[in-house]
C-alpha cells in the first residue's frame, strides 16, 4: 500500500482563545483545517485554512501556533501510522479476493463459450449431443470453480460476507445462470437454489458461512429466459420445431413463479419486468409454427391389444 500524500485534520477553536480585543466575536467558533502534505524528502508541509474570511490576523497566528504544537507532538505521523495499520490488512484481503474472482471469471467465460455452441448451425440441436458434449464439458469446468470458491471462502473473514460481497456478486449471478442452463438441457427442469450451491461449492444457508445469496440466485434465473428465447429462434432455423414448444412451457412457468413474489422496486424487479419480452418473443415463434402447420403432433398413446374371446 502506498502511503498517503495528504492528511487533513479539522480543528474547531473558539474565538475566546484569541481574546475579544483581537477583533473576533467571543461567541463565534471557527472551523480550521490543518493540512499536512508529504514533501519530496519525506517531511510534512503544513497549510491552514478556515471557513470564514473575516478572521483577524491575530486569530490566524494563534491557530498556526496551535498547529505547530500539534506538529511537535508528531500528530501527522501518528495519524498516518494509525490509518496505515487499519488500511493495510483490508488492502491485502481485497487483493486476494480480486485474484480469485479473476480466475472464476475466466472459467465462467470458458463455460459460456462452450454452451454458445448450441446456437451454431449444424446438428448440435440434437438433445443427446448437447448433453453429452457441451453440458458434460461445462460440468468439468464447474469442478475448478468449486475449488476457487472454497479458496474464496477461506480468504473472506467470518461474519463479513456482505462487506466484500460486491467483489463476486455479478460473477455469481452469471454462474447461477450457467448452472440453470445446463440443468435445463439435462433434465428439462428448473434448478433449485440448493443444487446451484452444491455445484458451486458454497453453502445454501446464510447461517452456515460463505453462502449463495438469494438475490444472486434469482437474478441468475432471470438471465436464463433471454438465452432460451434465443435458442428457440435458432432451433427453428435449424429445423428442430419441438424445442420452442418445450421452451414456451418452461418460460411461462418461470414467469408465473416470479409473479408470486412480492418484489420491491429494485434491480430484481427491473430484471423481472424484462422477462415478459422474452415470453412474448417465444410465443411469437410458437405462433408462427402453428399457423404454418409445423408444430409436431403429439405421439399417440399406444393401446395395449386386448385378446378377443372367441364367440361360440
Amino acid at each position: 500500500m502506498i502511503a498517503p500524500r495528504y492528511l487533513h485534520v479539522s480543528l474547531r477553536i473558539s474565538a475566546n482563545d484569541s481574546k475579544e480585543e483581537q477583533g473576533d466575536d467571543p461567541s463565534t467558533e471557527f472551523a480550521y483545517v490543518a493540512s499536512w502534505r508529504r514533501g519530496v524528502e519525506g517531511g510534512w508541509e503544513t497549510t491552514v485554512s478556515n471557513d470564514r474570511n473575516n478572521v483577524s490576523p491575530a486569530t490566524r497566528r494563534m491557530v498556526k501556533s496551535k498547529v505547530q504544537v500539534l506538529e511537535q507532538g508528531d500528530l501527522a505521523s501518528s495519524i498516518h501510522n494509525t490509518s496505515a495499520s487499519f488500511c493495510w490488512p483490508l488492502q491485502g484481503v481485497y487483493h486476494q479476493i480480486r485474484v480469485i474472482v479473476k480466475n472464476i471469471e475466466k472459467n465462467s467465460r470458458d463455460i459460456l463459450m462452450t454452451l454458445q455452441n448450441i446456437h451454431t448451425v449444424h446438428h448440435t440441436m440434437e438433445e443427446n449431443i448437447i448433453v453429452s458434449k457441451y453440458c458434460s464439458k461445462a460440468r468439468e469446468i464447474f469442478g475448478d470453480i468449486r475449488i476457487q470458491y472454497a479458496s474464496l471462502a477461506e480468504v473472506v473473514p467470518s461474519n463479513q460476507y456482505y462487506r466484500y460481497h460486491d467483489q463476486w456478486r455479478f460473477i455469481t449471478q452469471r454462474l447461477c445462470f450457467l448452472v440453470a442452463l445446463v440443468i435445463y438441457f439435462e433434465i428439462k427442469l428448473l434448478v433449485d437454489k440448493k443444487t446451484v450451491a452444491d455445484i458451486l461449492g458454497v453453502k445454501n444457508n446464510r447461517e452456515d458461512g460463505f453462502h449463495l445469496d438469494l438475490e444472486d440466485f434469482l437474478l441468475g434465473l432471470l438471465q436464463l429466459s433471454a438465452e432460451l428465447s434465443r435458442f428457440a429462434v435458432n432451433s427453428v432455423t435449424n429445423g428442430h420445431y419441438s424445442w420452442p414448444i418445450e421452451i414456451a412451457t418452461f418460460v411461462n412457468e418461470l414467469n408465473a413463479g416470479f409473479r408470486l413474489l412480492n418484489l420491491k422496486n429494485d434491480i430484481l424487479r427491473k430484471r423481472f419486468d424484462a422477462l415478459k419480452y422474452d415470453v412474448k418473443k417465444i410465443e411469437e415463434v410458437v405462433y408462427d409454427l402453428c399457423i404454418r402447420g409445423l408444430v409436431p403432433s403429439p405421439r399417440p398413446i399406444e393401446e395395449t391389444p386386448t385378446e378377443e374371446t372367441p364367440t361360440e
